[in-house]
């Protein structure tokens, strides 16, 4: 079992939590981090690129001139795709780019992440995150206390004073524990749990 030190707001020390080796102390993985995050970002892409076919583009109904006798070549619209205002041949349409990777990979990110993370000194653990009033200014100077200037903070989604009081800051970002994700891990310079939110993710991982 790996053993981290619990600090409460004010940084100072008030127990240890001990987690499994597994979640918060294993090997680091980045090849994962690199499939993991590959599939987020696909299924992030809207997919809505479209243009117009010769059936989407108005006008076009009447032969522009008479079969022979022009010199020229047959053309049986001006709407075709070789005419300029014409419909765009094989162009893009909307489709969905998403994807998902195993499970079990993506459990093997989020471990690799958190011992990432473990190994750099840049998790911390709290007690409780409890700021008393849904005050932005209040938030940032408990985490300016903390030591942090970019951060995920993860804590149970009742916690909404907390949510509502980050949620304002560009370089913080508040999630509850069922949404914890490895994009939003690698993306921030540190990573804060609660006491419970730490246990609730290790046996969500373990």
């Amino acid at each position: 079992m790996a053993t981290f030190d619990v600090y409460n707001l004010e940084k100072e020390k008030v127990s240890t939590i001990e987690l499994a080796d597994s979640v918060f102390a294993g090997e680091v993985n980045e090849n994962l981090f690199y499939e993991v995050i590959k599939s987020q970002l696909a299924q992030r892409r809207a997919g809505t690129h479209a243009v117009k076919n010769r059936s989407l583009v108005s006008g076009g109904g009447k032969k522009p001139y008479k079969q022979k006798g022009t010199g020229r070549a047959r053309q049986g619209s001006n709407r075709a795709s070789q005419w300029v205002g014409g419909g765009k041949a094989m162009g893009p349409k909307p489709h969905d780019y998403g994807y998902q990777v195993p499970r079990k990979v993506r459990q093997g990110a989020l471990r690799s992440a958190l011992s990432l993370r473990a190994k750099e000194q840049k998790l911390i653990f709290v007690d409780r995150f409890d700021l008393g009033e849904i005050k932005t200014k209040r938030a940032l100077q408990v985490l300016s206390k903390l030591g942090l200037d970019n951060a995920l903070i993860v804590d149970g989604k009742e916690n909404e004073t907390l949510a509502k009081s980050v949620r304002n800051l560009d370089e913080f970002t508040f999630l509850p524990p069922e949404g914890l994700n490895l994009f939003d891990v690698l993306r921030h310079q540190a990573l804060v749990l609660t006491v419970p939110t730490a246990k609730a993710i290790e046996a969500r991982l373990s």
